[in-house]
């Protein structure tokens, strides 16, 4: 039996983003672009999708306007997200690792929220999927002012919980979604999904959350700490 971590170990919170990182669902939304701009009479590839993961959903629907979508911005976003849910109520696409390393966390009492951009409702439809004691907190991309890449959805999540962003761990898929994480001052896990990392700001970069445990995640603290503090590892 592994021995209980010591809880001054643990991390405050574990903050998560939710496409790419707890549910692969950039090719639901790549097929609700591709769709849509093509009911318009343009035309969509993969790379221009790829291009948009991890980006506020009102940023993607100005370029996905510029594709000769001619809509309003809201109701871009809304088509998108109606259709990418009506996906998501046919499959969850689980990411590996994640929903065992959330349900670890969960068990050891530490703190987690959903960080994304999608829409309330959305995240609160993959949140449900979970189940209702998953996340303390959903910050979604309609509650905050400054998507990702800036650091504001991270700050509001530790701001809400009440805890030290530096005591944080985020969890990120994307590059939009690591330098939102770097930059709020959370120890930040890259996990790629889609698109490759190895140029984009994080502490760590991980190939999969398959057999990732808590002890992994406090382990990582303690080193982003020890960077932090300039101490030796």
């Amino acid at each position: 039996m592994t021995a209980p971590i010591d809880p001054a170990r643990l991390p405050a919170a574990v903050l998560w983003d939710m496409d790419g990182t707890i549910v692969d669902t950039e090719p639901y939304w790549m097929r609700a672009e591709t769709e849509l701009i093509e009911s318009f009479g343009g035309s969509w590839s993969a790379d221009d999708g790829l291009q948009l993961v991890g980006s506020g959903l009102l940023d993607a629907a100005a370029i996905i306007r510029e594709a000769g979508v001619d809509l309003p911005l809201p109701e871009i976003v809304d088509r998108l997200t109606d259709r990418v849910m009506a996906l998501i109520a046919q499959e969850v696409p689980w990411r590996p690792g994640a929903r065992e390393l959330l349900g670890e966390l969960r068990a050891a009492g530490v703190r987690t929220a959903l960080v994304t951009m999608s829409l309330r409702r959305m995240a609160l439809t993959v949140a449900d999927a979970l189940g209702s004691d998953a996340f303390d907190l959903v910050v979604a991309g309609d509650d905050v002012t400054r998507p990702k890449p800036h650091p504001e959805p991270y700050l509001t999540a530790a701001e809400r919980l009440g805890v030290s962003i530096r005591d944080c761990i985020a969890i990120e898929d994307s590059e939009f979604g690591l330098v939102s994480a770097v930059a709020s001052g959370a120890a930040t896990i890259g996990v790629p999904c889609h698109v490759t990392l190895h140029a984009a700001p994080t502490h760590e970069l991980w190939p999969s959350l398959a057999g990732r445990t808590l002890d992994d995640l406090a382990a990582a603290l303690e080193r982003h700490h020890h960077r932090a503090t300039g101490a030796p590892a």
